[in-house]
C-alpha cells in the first residue's frame, strides 16, 4: 500500500460519517425523526376524526432502527401506512382512545430520546464553562 504524500488528496468515500457519529447517536436520531413524524401523523387523524373515508396514519420505525443497529448503522426511515382498523360509517377509522394514548406514548419516547441525546453533550457543555 502506497503511504500518502504530505499535499497530495486522498479519494473521498462515497459513504460521509460526521466525525462525532456513532451507532448510538445515529440511531437516536433516527428515533427523533421518527417520532417527530408520528406525532405529525396524530395530529393529522385528530384533525380528520370526522372526516368521512379518511383511514387513520400509522407510522414505522421500529423494526428497521433495530436492523438498522444490529448492522452497525443506526439509520433508519420511518414509514406511513395506512391503519386496517375497522371502518365507522362514512369509512373513517380514527379512533380517539387509539390516538390519545399513541400520543401520549410517543411524547414520552420523545422526551427520552432527547434527553439521552443531550446527556453526553451536557458534560462538554459543563466542562466548558468558565467562571
Amino acid at each position: 500500500m502506497e503511504r500518502p504524500r504530505i499535499g497530495r488528496r486522498l479519494p473521498m468515500t462515497t459513504k460521509r460519517v460526521a466525525v462525532l457519529e456513532s451507532v448510538t447517536s445515529a440511531a437516536l436520531s433516527s428515533a427523533l425523526d421518527g417520532l417527530a413524524l408520528r406525532q405529525r401523523a396524530i395530529a393529522n387523524n385528530i384533525a380528520n376524526v370526522n372526516t368521512p373515508g379518511y383511514k387513520a396514519q400509522r407510522v414505522q420505525f421500529e423494526d428497521a432502527l433495530a436492523s438498522s443497529v444490529r448492522n452497525g448503522d443506526g439509520h433508519a426511515n420511518p414509514t406511513i401506512e395506512q391503519s386496517l382498523e375497522p371502518t365507522r360509517l362514512g369509512g373513517n377509522n380514527v379512533n380517539l382512545d387509539t390516538e390519545t394514548l399513541s400520543n401520549i406514548d410517543t411524547v414520552l419516547r420523545f422526551q427520552f430520546a432527547a434527553r439521552a441525546v443531550e446527556g453526553p453533550f451536557s458534560g462538554m457543555r459543563t466542562a466548558m464553562r468558565t467562571n
